[in-house]
């Protein structure tokens, strides 16, 4: 059975128009990419758990603040390597710069036996829809798409 995760995509309304939180993943495999690197804070649901119980514990562990108010359905994807992200929308401004992500160890370089320690996000970056395309996980785009249909129907 594939793996389920979940997690939110927060906006704010600025000059710019509407604006989405991306972060970067840390850890080696993720260290020289950038453009289609970019994603929402998510993670796995844990067995008998409430996607949008496991949505919000993932975001604000990776970003490292609480979250205000109640996230609204945003859409399900299916990402290339076959999980299933189950995305909520929250509107709520967050200071980049303050994000403070949980660490997670992994044996670096491989077959060296050797335990290293690395942020889960690395940067998060507030970005216009246009720049968040360009940005994101390929798979992961139609969740822009899906925010302003639900923001035009609010």
């Amino acid at each position: 059975m594939p793996q389920r995760s979940a997690g939110i995509l927060l906006y704010r309304r600025g000059e710019a128009g509407i604006e989405v939180l991306l972060v970067h993943p840390g850890g080696p495999y993720w260290a020289r990419k950038d453009a289609g690197a970019w994603q929402i804070p998510k993670g796995l649901i844990e067995d008998g758990e409430d996607a949008l119980a496991a949505a919000r514990r993932e975001t604000e562990e990776e970003l490292g603040i609480g979250l205000a108010g109640t996230p609204q359905p945003l859409a399900r994807i299916r990402q290339s390597g076959g999980k299933t992200v189950e995305a909520f929308a929250l509107e709520q401004d967050v200071d980049p710069e303050a994000v403070s992500s949980n660490q997670f160890e992994m044996e670096w370089p491989p077959g060296s036996g050797t335990l290293r320690s690395f942020p889960e996000i690395e940067a998060a970056r507030w970005l216009t829809l246009d720049a968040a395309r360009q940005a994101m996980l390929a798979s992961q785009r139609p969740l822009i798409d899906a925010l302003e249909g639900l923001l035009r129907g609010s």
